[in-house]
C-alpha cells in the first residue's frame, strides 16, 4: 500500500496529483527549484525538498537528486507527472532499484515507445499505418516535411520545412532544440499534413491483462505544434474511424505489454475516395466524397496534459487509477461513457500577436469563476519565470453536449480575473467563437489560418474606452479620499471649470486618453453617464444599460474588469525620464531569457535578417535578427548570460545614422 508520494514535477500537474493523493489519504512530497520556492504546489505539499538551482537540467531533470529527496523524507512512491523524467526509462529503473514504487508504465514499455522512431517500426510491423520519409532521399515532391524530436514532444525540436534547400538547416536547429529540451538530439522526418486532425486515444492497463480504452480526444487546435484546445469525444469521426482508432490503440498497448495510463496519438486525414489505391492504406469511414484515414504518430507513456477532458466524460480519476495499478490491484470493469462533452483550453503566459513571445513577471490576479475546472500552476501573486513552460493553467468545461461546453467555457474565460501578464485568453475566446470550430470542422493548420482573426482585439473601441474611463474615475476617487490635501477638494476639481480632467494610459503598445468633469451631481463624462465612482468599483450607464466595473489600483498599474472584458493599464507620466530612452537601433530582449549564442562581433557589418543573438526562454529558442543593414556598434550580450526583458542586447547603426 502506497502511503507517501513524491511528485517529480512542478506546477499544475504536481497540484493535480496532490489533490488525488489527499483524497486517498496519501502523504504528499514536492521537490522544487529555487525559482519555484514560493510556488503554490510547494506550499500545498505536506513536505517539500529543495533542489538547488533554477534550470531544469540542474533540478527537475536530476533523477539522482529526486530519488535522494524521496528517501530523505520517507516517500515510498514517485509519480513523474508529465514532461521532465516522466518518459525516462532509466529513471523508472532507478526508482525501482531504490526500493520505491514507480507510478507509471514499465521501463521496457517506455523504452519501446520512448523513441518515436522505434515506436513507428513496432506499429508498422503490427500493420498500423504510419507516416515516414527518409531525409537523405527526400525529393521536391515530398515537401512540405515535418522534423520531429524522437525523445520528446510539446513542440520542442519540431520544424516545418517547406523547401529542400532549408532541410539541413532546420534539421540542425531541431537537433539543438531537442538536445536542450530532452538531452537527446535525435530527430526524424515525416510528411507534413497541415489539414489533418490530431486525434488521440486514452488507454489504461493493469498488470492482470485488463486494458481500458477510454474514448478519444481531438487536439487539432495547435500553435507551434503544441496543443491549445483539447476536447472529448473527438467531434466529426465516423463510427468506423472511431472503431479503427480504438482497435489500433489497444493493439499498440498489447504490443508493448503496457501498464498504467498512456495515450496513442494519430493523424486523421480526409483523402479523396479515388486515392485509395495510390495511398496504399485501407479507408476507415466515408465522409461525402472523402475517407478518414488514421496514421500512427506516437504513444505517450505517461499521463497527458489534456487528461481532464477524458476524466469529465467518463466520470473517473485517472491519477487514482494510476495509483491503484501501481499498487498491483486490478482495474475491473471499465466505466460507462462517454457522457456529454468536455473541452479544455491551455492558458499560456504569451503574446499570441507577437509571435507567441512568452511573458514573465508577477500575475497580480488570477481568479476563475465557479462552474468549470481549473488546473493551475499559479494563483494571485505568483511569479511566472522564464525557466519553464509558459502554461499557467488549464480551464475545462463539461456540458450535456459540445455547444453547451463551448458556451460554458467561453463565459468562464470572459469572467476570469487575470491581470499582470499578457496571456492568450483573447485567442482562446476567438477559437471558441469561430464558426468552423463550433461545427467541429478542425484541423492542425486552422489556428495558423485564423490567427489574425483570433488575435484581433476582443473589445470594441467604445468598450475599451469605458474600461479606461472606469480606471480614471477610480483613480480620481482614490486620490481625493486618501490624500490629506486633495481630500478637501472635490473630485475632478479644476481652477478652469470649462476644461475637463484628463488621464492617459498605456494599453499594450497604444496610448488612450479619457476625460471627465466634476458636476453638482458628482463626476461626468461624454463616454457614459457616471452612476457612481469609488476607488474599487465604478458603475456607468450607456443608453439606459448599467455596467459595473471592478478596479484594482497599484503604484504603477490599474486593472479593470467589466462586463465585456478586462484591461491592464499603465498610467502615462506627464514627463519622461531621459534615462529611460534607449539608443536608436537598439535590439532589446523581448522577455527574460538565457543567451544561448551570439552570432556577431562588435564592429561587424550585418544584413537585414542576419542572426544577432539566440535566446532561450520557457524551453523555446528565439532568434533576434538584424532589422536593417548596418554595423554592430554595441554588443552587450554574451553566451550564458541571463537577461531581463527590455535589456539592450546590441545596437545596429545604419549607414545614414553613421
Amino acid at each position: 500500500m502506497i502511503r507517501s508520494v513524491l511528485v517529480a514535477n512542478r506546477g499544475e500537474i504536481a497540484r493535480r496529483v496532490f489533490r488525488t493523493c489527499r483524497e486517498l489519504g496519501i502523504r504528499t512530497v514536492a521537490v522544487h527549484s529555487d525559482a519555484d520556492a514560493e510556488a503554490p504546489f510547494v506550499a500545498e505539499a505536506d513536505v517539500a525538498v529543495r533542489l538547488p538551482g533554477n534550470a531544469a537540467s540542474e533540478t527537475y531533470l536530476r533523477g539522482d537528486l529526486v530519488i535522494a529527496a524521496a528517501r530523505s523524507v520517507g516517500a515510498d512512491a514517485i509519480h513523474p507527472g508529465y514532461g521532465f523524467l516522466s518518459e525516462n526509462a532509466d529513471f523508472a529503473r532507478q526508482v525501482a532499484e531504490a526500493g520505491l514504487t514507480w507510478i507509471g508504465p514499465t521501463p521496457e514499455s517506455i523504452d519501446a515507445m520512448g523513441s518515436k522512431i522505434r515506436a513507428k517500426e513496432l506499429m508498422a510491423a503490427a500493420g498500423v499505418p504510419i507516416l515516414d520519409v527518409d531525409p537523405a532521399t527526400a525529393t521536391a515532391r515530398d515537401f512540405p516535411l515535418l522534423v520531429k524530436a524522437s525523445a520528446g514532444g510539446g513542440g520542442r525540436g519540431m520544424r516545418v520545412v517547406e523547401k529542400a534547400e532549408d532541410l539541413e538547416r532546420e534539421l540542425a536547429a531541431a537537433r539543438a532544440e531537442a538536445e536542450s529540451a530532452f538531452g537527446d538530439g535525435t530527430v526524424f522526418v515525416e510528411p507534413y499534413l497541415p489539414t489533418a486532425r490530431h486525434v488521440e486515444v486514452q488507454v489504461m492497463a493493469d498488470t492482470h491483462g485488463t486494458i481500458w480504452i477510454l474514448g478519444d480526444r481531438d487536439c487539432s487546435i495547435q500553435r507551434r505544434h503544441q496543443k491549445v484546445v483539447e476536447e472529448a469525444p473527438a467531434p466529426g469521426l465516423t463510427d468506423l474511424t472511431r472503431e479503427a482508432l480504438h482497435t489500433a490503440a489497444r493493439n499498440a498497448a498489447k504490443a508493448v505489454d503496457y501498464v498504467g495510463a498512456g495515450t496513442v496519438e494519430f493523424l486523421v486525414a480526409s483523402v479523396p475516395v479515388s486515392g485509395r489505391e495510390s495511398a496504399g492504406v485501407p479507408g476507415h469511414g466515408r465522409e461525402n466524397d472523402t475517407e478518414q484515414r488514421p496514421f500512427f504518430l506516437e504513444m505517450n507513456t505517461r499521463l497527458q496534459v489534456e487528461h481532464p477532458v477524458t476524466e469529465q466524460v467518463f466520470g473517473l480519476d485517472l491519477v487514482a487509477a494510476q495509483i491503484l495499478v501501481a499498487e498491483g490491484s486490478a482495474l475491473g470493469e471499465p466505466p460507462a461513457g462517454p457522457d456529454g462533452h468536455s473541452i479544455e483550453v491551455r492558458l499560456y503566459a504569451e503574446d499570441a500577436a507577437d509571435d507567441w513571445s512568452p511573458q514573465t513577471g508577477v500575475l497580480r490576479a488570477f481568479e476563475v469563476p465557479d462552474g468549470v475546472r481549473a488546473d493551475s500552476a499559479v494563483e494571485s501573486g505568483s511569479v511566472v519565470s522564464h525557466f519553464y513552460d509558459p502554461m499557467i493553467a488549464k480551464v475545462v468545461a463539461h456540458g450535456a453536449d459540445r455547444r453547451q461546453a463551448i458556451r460554458k467555457l467561453d463565459d468562464a474565460l470572459r469572467r476570469t480575473r487575470l491581470h499582470g501578464l499578457v496571456t492568450n485568453r483573447d485567442l482562446l475566446r476567438g477559437v471558441l467563437a469561430d464558426d468552423e470550430f463550433v461545427v467541429g470542422h478542425v484541423h492542425t493548420a486552422l489556428l495558423a489560418e485564423r490567427i489574425e482573426a483570433w488575435t484581433a482585439p476582443a473589445l470594441t473601441g467604445d468598450q475599451r474606452d469605458r474600461l479606461v474611463l472606469a480606471a480614471a474615475l477610480a483613480q480620481a476617487r482614490l486620490s481625493s479620499t486618501t490624500s490629506p490635501v486633495l481630500g478637501r477638494v472635490p473630485t475632478a476639481f479644476r481652477n478652469v471649470p470649462s476644461q475637463p480632467r484628463t488621464r492617459r494610459y498605456r494599453v499594450g503598445d497604444d496610448e488612450v486618453e479619457v476625460a471627465y468633469t466634476a458636476t453638482v451631481r458628482g463626476l461626468a463624462s461624454t463616454l457614459a453617464t457616471v452612476v457612481s465612482a469609488e476607488p474599487h468599483r465604478v458603475v456607468l450607464e450607456v443608453d439606459g444599460v448599467s455596467e459595473t466595473y471592478d478596479v484594482a489600483i497599484g503604484p504603477d498599474w490599474v486593472d479593470v474588469d467589466g462586463p465585456h472584458g478586462s484591461l491592464d493599464l499603465v498610467p502615462v507620466p506627464t514627463f519622461v525620464d531621459p534615462a529611460d530612452v534607449v539608443a536608436e537601433g537598439s535590439l532589446l530582449a523581448p522577455m527574460p531569457a538565457s543567451v544561448m549564442s551570439v552570432a556577431v562581433e562588435q564592429g561587424q557589418n550585418v544584413s537585414k535578417g542576419d542572426t544577432i543573438v539566440v535566446l532561450e526562454a520557457m524551453k523555446m529558442q528565439h532568434t533576434i535578427a538584424a532589422p536593417v543593414d548596418g554595423v554592430v556598434t554595441e554588443l552587450s550580450a554574451t553566451a550564458g548570460q541571463q537577461v531581463e526583458s527590455g535589456a539592450v542586447l546590441a545596437v545596429i547603426e545604419t549607414e545614414e545614422q553613421s
